[in-house]
């Protein structure tokens, strides 16, 4: 969803569209001001575990029959690569290496082009609800809607932090963040990452310059690119935590739901990498 090149949208090309809904339209003025949100802070010890983790949450959202919102944090203990829903990983990824190296190289729910994660880059899951935030359901307003508050999340604490192209962060003109969305009927996943200490190197060694790129990034490589964003991780937790006022402690997580999706999805080779 991260040393991140390129989350976007996974129904819409980079995210600009319209999510059509299968309810009605709540009015706007009917929307909750600062609704609940639950927080989990949790890292799983295998990376598919931990992708599966986020569409569990978004997943146990949707069967819960009400809105249902949630921030969950988590940092890979190891390196690994994430493919978009739709990528073409050998076009993306030097997989040769990653297989040599011993890096995974896994495939999420969501949009969007490979990433390079592992510690010193925190990851975060939003699960939001259209009934509680209406103008969600326009995907270009999603991206703007979240980016934006983490933007002013983080303003104060890093001056330069703005959004650039449809769903990246930048310190300067050097993106520290890239985001994805999932769009469901009645609840999204909107995760993303944010580098702080990350070893940048990386993101060149693992990935292929994308075929896509925004504007702003005028053909620069991976390493002029992107950036740590210079903060520490406490200060980068607490200011998701206080921009979603996710207080209330999520409680007892859909474990079996993440193994079943680990199972069927992400454990397994025909989604990793059988779309080829």
């Amino acid at each position: 969803m991260l040393a991140i090149i390129g989350f976007a949208c996974d129904n819409e090309a980079w995210g600009v569209g319209r999510h059509v809904p299968r309810f009605p339209i709540p009015n706007p003025q009917s929307k909750i001001q600062n609704p609940l949100m639950y927080y989990l802070d949790l890292t799983l010890t295998e990376a598919a575990e931990n992708l599966a983790l986020d569409e569990a949450l978004l997943d146990e959202a949707e069967s819960s029959g009400q809105p249902r919102e949630t921030l969950r944090l988590w940092e890979p203990e190891q390196p690994l690569v994430v493919v978009g829903r739709s990528s073409r990983i050998r076009s993306e990824v030097h997989v040769d290496l990653c297989t040599e190296q011993g890096v995974p190289v896994l495939r999420r729910s969501s949009g969007g082009a490979a990433i390079v994660a592992g510690p010193g880059c925190l990851m975060y899951a939003l699960v939001l609800s259209y009934r509680l935030r209406p103008e969600l359901q326009a995907v270009d307003r999603a991206h703007r809607c979240v980016l934006d508050t983490i933007a002013a999340a983080l303003r104060p604490l890093a001056a330069e932090v703005a959004c650039r192209g449809i769903s990246d962060l930048v310190v300067g003109n050097l993106k520290f963040s890239g985001n994805s969305v999932r769009c469901k009927q009645n609840h999204l996943l909107y995760h993303g990452t944010l580098l702080y200490n990350f070893p940048l190197e990386m993101i060149e060694r693992y990935l292929a310059m994308p075929e896509r790129q925004p504007d702003y990034r005028k053909g620069r490589g991976h390493r002029a690119f992107v950036a740590n964003l210079p903060l520490s991780v406490q200060s980068l937790r607490a200011a998701l935590v206080s921009a979603w006022n996710a207080r209330e402690p999520y409680g007892v997580w859909p474990r079996e739901r993440m193994l079943r999706l680990v199972s069927e999805r992400y454990g397994q080779w025909a989604w990793n990498a059988g779309k080829e």
